[in-house]
């Protein structure tokens, strides 16, 4: 029996081709990976010695040859295969270790050129990786060290592989040559500037129990590399496994997080901030967080952007919530929301990044792609289009609301004072239905004057105005653009309301 060995990540290597020698195999190797096996004591036959012709074109050509590809794909069952084998001289291949020129860590690198991405760009690997996937019934084809003891222990135990476990090994290097093949595409394609083609690579992470409802099926799936404010990435610390509908509002909880510097809590449910706020210190961000909206936080997520201390655990501790989310936690805190075995605790690398993030939403037969909305508007008194300008004073309230409104569903409406939400109009069919559902929650809770309201898209007509001068808003800060921007304007100005326009949209559908 002949093994084939030509690895580019040689983890695990040695113990696995120490053993196939043990058991009485033939260990055909080639450039680096045979000194490695050479300075470890384990006889090999270099490729060279196969098919008698040198390794060229700095080692471009090594593999590429019918002495390999014969040995690889010769059908046994098929008299005439095993015929033209021997009239050939060549020697039948049975096991074929390789695993690909890294170029995907190659192209990762800063500063990298064409050429150096290029010259990573593997040849003869995947090719024999295909051949041997599609001899599967012949020959064992091993491309991830983490298959290296069990394709071990079945040929020590049985002297060959199982049909079934060849065949999963083919399915895996083809998934392994595709994935190759497909970062290079992307790459290749982004030199070039051809945009018709998208390869995406997720690596399956773990299966749901169902979906938005118990009657769909679901997986979740991470990327291929770690990002910040990403739940794929996450460490949960507790609690029961994450749903479907968990990690849609813990992905959106880490998209409002990312938006602030200051200390920040937020509350969330169903996709939507039902209480936020910022504050001196974290632990004064999570009681105005709490205090914003008692009873829409049951059953939701908090998130923070500081480490969770004792304090805040402890105001947590008798609420019922799903997730928690922060970037580190203190021992103590842990201990305390130890004591909620249900609840999830995640801690989420939240170190501040430009780099833009791409958005994937599928629709049905197709797939929409943008970049995600992460930009962040410093509000100025500039902006200001009423005769009336702000104070000093609601400045950091008209810009706090802006962020916010960002990233509740559209219609969207925000009304906030004093650095936390006072209430939550989302997704309503009319900009003023939203509006009137946040300023009637600002009343609810005792607020009727001084507050700041900010719409996330522009005022369509001047009802909205009018509504907020009832409830007691003294600043409105929204994107402006409307073909009636002057009739919006006009009734602020009459009724003595600041108005901001940040010539920004940000809707959220």
């Amino acid at each position: 029996m002949r093994a084939l060995i030509s690895v580019s990540d040689k983890t695990g290597l040695v113990p696995f081709v120490k053993g196939l020698a043990e058991l009485g195999w033939e260990i055909i190797a080639t450039g680096g990976t045979q000194k490695l096996l050479e300075s470890e004591g384990i006889a090999t036959i270099g490729i060279s010695e196969v098919t008698g012709f040198p390794e060229i074109l700095d080692g471009r050509v090594k593999t590429l040859h019918p002495k390999v590809h014969g040995g690889i794909l010769a059908r046994r069952d098929l008299p005439a295969h095993m015929q033209t084998l021997a009239e050939n001289g060549i020697e039948t291949i049975d096991l074929v270790c390789v695993n690909l020129y890294p170029f995907r860590q190659t192209i990762a690198k800063e500063g990298v050129t064409l050429d150096e991405a290029i010259e990573n760009i593997d040849i003869g690997g995947p090719s024999m990786v295909r051949s041997a996937a599609k001899n599967w019934k012949d020959v064992t084809i091993v491309c991830d060290p983490s298959d290296y003891d069990a394709v071990l222990s079945e040929l020590r135990e049985n002297g060959k592989t199982s049909d079934a476990t060849r065949l999963r090994l083919s399915a895996k290097a083809y998934t392994h040559t595709a994935e190759y093949d497909s970062c290079i595409a992307t790459y290749m394609r982004a030199q070039s500037g051809l945009p018709e083609k998208l390869f995406l690579e997720f690596d399956f992470k773990q299966s749901l129990r169902y979906g938005e409802n118990p009657h769909q099926q679901a997986a979740f799936y991470s990327g291929m590399k770690p990002v910040p404010f990403s739940l794929a990435f996450a460490e949960q610390l507790q609690g029961k496994e994450l749903s479907y509908n968990n990690i849609q509002d813990a992905n959106a909880a880490l998209n409002v997080l990312r938006d602030f510097s200051e200390p920040f809590c937020l509350a969330l449910k169903h996709m939507n901030p039902c209480g936020a706020a910022v504050g001196s210190t974290i632990e004064e961000a999570w009681q105005a967080a709490y205090e914003a909206d008692k009873v829409s936080i049951y059953g939701g997520i908090v998130g923070v952007n500081r480490e969770l201390t004792a304090e805040v655990a402890l105001g947590m501790k008798p609420i019922f919530l799903e997730i928690v989310i922060a970037p580190s936690y203190t021992p103590e805190a842990l201990e305390i929301l130890s004591s909620k075995k249900n609840l999830r605790v995640l801690k989420v690398d939240m170190t501040p990044s430009s780099a833009p993030v791409p958005q994937y939403v599928g629709v049905t037969g197709g797939l929409l792609v943008q970049q995600l909305d992460t930009q962040v508007e410093d509000v100025t008194a500039e902006m200001c289009v009423t005769k009336k300008v702000p104070s000093t004073g609601i400045m950091k309230d008209l810009e706090f609301g802006w962020k916010i409104v960002k990233h509740v569903k559209s219609n969207a409406i925000a009304v906030v004072r004093d650095g936390h939400t006072i209430g939550i109009g989302a997704g309503q069919t009319n900009r003023v239905g939203s509006a009137r559902i946040a300023l009637e929650e600002a009343r609810a809770a005792g607020f009727s004057e001084g507050l700041i309201l900010a719409s996330d898209g522009f005022l369509p007509f001047d009802d909205t105005v009018a509504l907020a001068a009832e409830y007691g808003v003294c600043a409105i800060v929204q994107p402006g653009g409307s073909i009636r921007d002057a009739e919006a304007i006009a009734k602020a100005d009459e009724l003595g309301i600041v108005m901001l326009f940040t010539g920004v949209r940000h809707f959220k559908h």
